[in-house]
Protein backbone atom coordinates (compact mmCIF):
# COMPACT_ATOMS: atom_id res chain seq x y z
CA UNK A 1 0.00 0.00 0.00
CA UNK A 2 3.12 2.30 1.02
CA UNK A 3 4.65 1.50 -2.65
CA UNK A 4 1.29 2.53 -4.37
CA UNK A 5 0.55 5.79 -2.42
CA UNK A 6 4.10 6.53 -3.61
CA UNK A 7 4.21 5.63 -7.40
CA UNK A 8 0.66 7.65 -7.41
CA UNK A 9 1.68 10.76 -4.94
CA UNK A 10 1.12 13.15 -8.34
CA UNK A 11 -2.45 11.85 -8.18
CA UNK A 12 -3.19 12.30 -4.33
CA UNK A 13 -1.61 15.51 -4.23
CA UNK A 14 -3.35 17.07 -7.05
CA UNK A 15 -7.23 15.85 -5.94
CA UNK A 16 -5.92 17.28 -2.91
CA UNK A 17 -5.60 20.85 -4.30
CA UNK A 18 -8.55 20.46 -6.48
CA UNK A 19 -10.82 19.66 -3.79
CA UNK A 20 -9.33 22.96 -1.67
CA UNK A 21 -9.49 24.87 -4.71
CA UNK A 22 -13.01 23.64 -5.53
CA UNK A 23 -14.99 24.79 -2.25
CA UNK A 24 -14.40 28.66 -2.78
CA UNK A 25 -13.61 28.82 -6.90
CA UNK A 26 -17.22 30.10 -6.99
CA UNK A 27 -17.10 32.46 -4.16
CA UNK A 28 -16.00 35.79 -4.79
CA UNK A 29 -13.38 36.17 -1.77
CA UNK A 30 -12.06 32.79 -2.69
CA UNK A 31 -9.75 31.17 -0.51
CA UNK A 32 -10.53 34.00 2.43
CA UNK A 33 -13.21 31.82 3.48
CA UNK A 34 -10.43 29.46 4.59
CA UNK A 35 -9.29 32.09 6.64
CA UNK A 36 -12.49 33.75 7.97
CA UNK A 37 -14.63 30.43 8.82
CA UNK A 38 -11.81 29.65 11.97
CA UNK A 39 -11.59 32.88 12.62
CA UNK A 40 -14.77 33.48 13.30
CA UNK A 41 -14.96 30.48 15.27
CA UNK A 42 -12.36 31.27 17.77
CA UNK A 43 -13.35 34.75 17.93
CA UNK A 44 -17.10 33.41 19.18
CA UNK A 45 -15.53 31.04 21.76
CA UNK A 46 -13.13 34.14 22.76
CA UNK A 47 -16.20 36.63 22.87
CA UNK A 48 -19.05 34.59 24.36
CA UNK A 49 -18.61 31.39 25.34
CA UNK A 50 -14.81 32.97 27.34
CA UNK A 51 -17.79 34.90 29.55
CA UNK A 52 -20.02 32.05 29.94
CA UNK A 53 -17.99 29.37 30.88
CA UNK A 54 -14.94 31.22 32.79
CA UNK A 55 -15.28 30.28 36.11
CA UNK A 56 -15.24 26.65 35.83
CA UNK A 57 -11.72 26.48 34.99
CA UNK A 58 -10.18 26.59 38.57
CA UNK A 59 -7.54 28.64 38.83
CA UNK A 60 -7.80 30.59 36.00
CA UNK A 61 -10.78 32.39 37.21
CA UNK A 62 -8.79 35.56 36.66
CA UNK A 63 -7.60 34.61 33.25
CA UNK A 64 -10.07 36.62 30.74
CA UNK A 65 -8.70 34.17 27.89
CA UNK A 66 -8.51 31.10 29.85
CA UNK A 67 -11.66 29.18 29.06
CA UNK A 68 -11.35 29.90 25.13
CA UNK A 69 -7.77 28.57 25.44
CA UNK A 70 -9.31 25.38 26.77
CA UNK A 71 -11.99 25.36 24.43
CA UNK A 72 -10.27 25.69 21.09
CA UNK A 73 -7.21 23.40 22.21
CA UNK A 74 -10.19 20.85 22.61
CA UNK A 75 -12.69 21.49 19.88
CA UNK A 76 -10.18 22.27 16.96
CA UNK A 77 -8.30 19.21 17.45
CA UNK A 78 -11.57 17.40 17.77
CA UNK A 79 -12.93 18.50 14.81
CA UNK A 80 -9.53 17.32 13.03
CA UNK A 81 -10.35 13.84 14.46
CA UNK A 82 -14.30 14.19 14.07
CA UNK A 83 -13.82 15.04 9.87
CA UNK A 84 -11.60 12.45 9.66
CA UNK A 85 -13.35 9.59 11.17
CA UNK A 86 -16.74 10.91 8.97
CA UNK A 87 -14.91 11.11 5.47
CA UNK A 88 -13.22 7.86 5.56
CA UNK A 89 -16.71 6.20 6.59
CA UNK A 90 -17.87 7.20 3.35
CA UNK A 91 -14.77 7.53 1.35
CA UNK A 92 -15.77 4.43 -0.96
CA UNK A 93 -19.25 4.90 -1.10
CA UNK A 94 -18.73 8.55 -2.29
CA UNK A 95 -16.48 7.74 -4.61
CA UNK A 96 -18.19 4.63 -6.23
CA UNK A 97 -18.46 6.19 -10.21
CA UNK A 98 -14.30 6.76 -9.73
CA UNK A 99 -13.66 3.23 -8.58
CA UNK A 100 -15.85 1.63 -11.37
CA UNK A 101 -14.46 3.64 -14.25
CA UNK A 102 -10.61 4.39 -12.92
CA UNK A 103 -8.01 1.91 -12.22
CA UNK A 104 -6.10 3.01 -9.73
CA UNK A 105 -4.94 2.10 -6.05
CA UNK A 106 -7.95 2.22 -3.92
CA UNK A 107 -5.63 3.49 -0.78
CA UNK A 108 -5.40 6.60 -2.34
CA UNK A 109 -8.61 7.71 -1.49
CA UNK A 110 -8.18 7.22 2.17
CA UNK A 111 -4.86 9.20 1.40
CA UNK A 112 -6.55 12.55 0.02
CA UNK A 113 -8.81 12.11 3.08
CA UNK A 114 -6.09 12.76 5.48
CA UNK A 115 -3.99 15.08 3.34
CA UNK A 116 -7.02 17.39 2.63
CA UNK A 117 -8.54 17.11 6.13
CA UNK A 118 -4.88 17.88 7.66
CA UNK A 119 -4.50 21.35 5.45
CA UNK A 120 -8.05 22.42 6.42
CA UNK A 121 -6.89 21.74 10.38
CA UNK A 122 -3.07 23.10 9.42
CA UNK A 123 -5.07 26.46 8.49
CA UNK A 124 -7.26 26.66 11.67
CA UNK A 125 -4.37 25.77 14.15
CA UNK A 126 -2.17 28.19 12.47
CA UNK A 127 -4.62 30.95 13.11
CA UNK A 128 -4.99 30.02 16.28
CA UNK A 129 -1.72 29.67 16.97
CA UNK A 130 -1.26 33.51 16.07
CA UNK A 131 -4.22 34.03 17.91
CA UNK A 132 -2.02 32.61 21.42
CA UNK A 133 0.66 34.66 20.40
CA UNK A 134 -1.04 38.09 20.41
CA UNK A 135 -2.81 37.69 23.96
CA UNK A 136 0.72 36.72 24.81
CA UNK A 137 -0.21 32.94 25.58
CA UNK A 138 2.66 31.05 23.64
CA UNK A 139 3.39 27.82 24.90
CA UNK A 140 6.92 27.60 24.15
CA UNK A 141 8.82 24.68 23.81
CA UNK A 142 5.77 22.06 24.87
CA UNK A 143 4.21 23.14 21.58
CA UNK A 144 6.83 20.08 19.70
CA UNK A 145 4.36 17.57 21.77
CA UNK A 146 1.72 18.31 19.07
CA UNK A 147 3.53 16.44 16.52
CA UNK A 148 3.51 12.93 18.21
CA UNK A 149 -0.12 13.77 19.61
CA UNK A 150 -1.11 14.50 15.47
CA UNK A 151 0.46 11.48 14.96
CA UNK A 152 -1.12 9.13 17.55
CA UNK A 153 -4.69 11.29 16.75
CA UNK A 154 -4.01 10.16 12.66
CA UNK A 155 -3.48 6.89 13.16
CA UNK A 156 -6.10 6.23 15.45
CA UNK A 157 -8.44 7.75 13.46
CA UNK A 158 -7.43 6.64 10.24
CA UNK A 159 -7.27 2.74 11.43
CA UNK A 160 -11.19 3.66 12.97
CA UNK A 161 -12.13 5.29 9.59
CA UNK A 162 -10.56 2.97 7.19
CA UNK A 163 -12.48 -0.22 8.99
CA UNK A 164 -15.78 1.63 9.36
CA UNK A 165 -15.22 2.42 5.53
CA UNK A 166 -14.84 -0.70 3.93
CA UNK A 167 -17.78 -2.11 6.86
CA UNK A 168 -19.89 0.83 5.08
CA UNK A 169 -19.81 -0.22 1.86
CA UNK A 170 -21.22 -3.94 2.63
CA UNK A 171 -23.60 -2.44 5.35
CA UNK A 172 -24.69 0.78 4.97
CA UNK A 173 -26.05 1.88 8.39
CA UNK A 174 -22.43 1.67 9.73
CA UNK A 175 -22.69 5.30 7.86
CA UNK A 176 -25.70 6.01 9.84
CA UNK A 177 -24.70 4.79 12.82
CA UNK A 178 -21.15 6.62 13.04
CA UNK A 179 -22.81 10.20 12.64
CA UNK A 180 -25.26 9.30 15.60
CA UNK A 181 -21.84 7.98 17.60
CA UNK A 182 -19.30 10.79 17.03
CA UNK A 183 -22.34 12.93 18.38
CA UNK A 184 -22.50 11.04 21.50
CA UNK A 185 -19.03 10.83 21.38
CA UNK A 186 -18.12 14.81 21.77
CA UNK A 187 -20.48 15.03 24.54
CA UNK A 188 -18.50 12.42 26.44
CA UNK A 189 -15.60 14.13 25.85
CA UNK A 190 -14.59 16.98 28.61
CA UNK A 191 -14.36 19.70 25.93
CA UNK A 192 -16.94 22.36 26.03
CA UNK A 193 -16.56 21.55 29.88
CA UNK A 194 -13.93 20.30 32.44
CA UNK A 195 -13.45 16.97 34.13
CA UNK A 196 -13.71 18.51 37.43
CA UNK A 197 -17.23 19.95 36.30
CA UNK A 198 -18.25 16.04 36.40
CA UNK A 199 -19.50 14.02 39.55
CA UNK A 200 -16.36 12.13 41.19
CA UNK A 201 -18.55 9.03 40.26
CA UNK A 202 -18.60 9.46 37.18
CA UNK A 203 -14.42 10.88 36.42
CA UNK A 204 -13.41 7.16 36.34
CA UNK A 205 -15.84 6.41 33.76
CA UNK A 206 -14.37 8.96 31.40
CA UNK A 207 -11.04 6.82 31.38
CA UNK A 208 -12.78 4.05 29.06
CA UNK A 209 -13.03 6.75 26.68
CA UNK A 210 -9.68 6.69 24.56
CA UNK A 211 -9.85 10.35 23.51
CA UNK A 212 -9.93 11.73 27.19
CA UNK A 213 -6.18 11.56 28.05
CA UNK A 214 -5.35 12.45 24.25
CA UNK A 215 -7.25 16.27 24.49
CA UNK A 216 -6.42 17.10 27.92
CA UNK A 217 -2.82 16.23 25.96
CA UNK A 218 -3.62 19.01 23.67
CA UNK A 219 -5.61 21.55 26.63
CA UNK A 220 -2.02 21.03 28.64
CA UNK A 221 0.32 22.18 25.99
CA UNK A 222 -1.97 25.21 24.82
CA UNK A 223 -3.26 25.81 28.42
CA UNK A 224 -0.99 25.16 30.78
CA UNK A 225 2.54 25.21 28.27
CA UNK A 226 3.23 22.11 29.76
CA UNK A 227 4.30 18.42 28.46
CA UNK A 228 1.61 16.07 28.52
CA UNK A 229 1.13 12.93 30.61
CA UNK A 230 2.40 10.53 28.10
CA UNK A 231 1.24 7.58 29.97
CA UNK A 232 -1.93 8.23 30.12
CA UNK A 233 -1.70 8.10 25.73
CA UNK A 234 -0.18 4.71 26.38
CA UNK A 235 -3.98 2.82 26.01
CA UNK A 236 -4.51 4.59 22.48
CA UNK A 237 -1.23 4.42 21.26
CA UNK A 238 -1.95 0.39 21.78
CA UNK A 239 -5.75 0.68 19.99
CA UNK A 240 -4.22 2.32 17.31
CA UNK A 241 -1.98 -0.09 16.51
CA UNK A 242 -4.82 -2.90 16.68
CA UNK A 243 -6.92 -0.48 15.07
CA UNK A 244 -4.67 -0.26 11.87
CA UNK A 245 -3.89 -3.83 11.97
CA UNK A 246 -7.05 -4.65 11.88
CA UNK A 247 -8.22 -2.20 9.10
CA UNK A 248 -4.84 -2.89 7.15
CA UNK A 249 -6.20 -6.41 7.13
CA UNK A 250 -9.92 -5.91 6.36
CA UNK A 251 -9.26 -3.37 3.50
CA UNK A 252 -6.65 -5.43 1.75
CA UNK A 253 -9.06 -8.82 2.10
CA UNK A 254 -12.81 -7.26 0.49
CA UNK A 255 -10.76 -4.75 -1.58
CA UNK A 256 -11.33 -6.79 -4.76
CA UNK A 257 -14.95 -6.92 -3.97
CA UNK A 258 -15.72 -2.38 -3.31
CA UNK A 259 -16.72 -2.85 -7.06
CA UNK A 260 -19.64 -5.44 -6.96
CA UNK A 261 -20.57 -4.08 -3.55
CA UNK A 262 -20.79 -0.54 -5.53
Amino acid sequence: MFHALWAYRGFVWSSVMREFHGKYRESLLGAFWSIANPLAMILIYTLVMGQLMRPTLPGYEKTPFAFPIYLCAGVITWNFFSELVQRLNGVFIENGNLIKKSNFPRICLPAIVVLSAFLNFAIVMVIYLIFLALIGHWPGLPLLAMLPLLLLQTGFAVGLGILLGTLNVFFRDVGQLTGVVMQFWFWLTPLVYTLGALPEKVRPLMNLNPMVGLMQGYQQILLTKSWPDWGSLLSLLALSIVLLTIAAWFFTARVGELVDEL
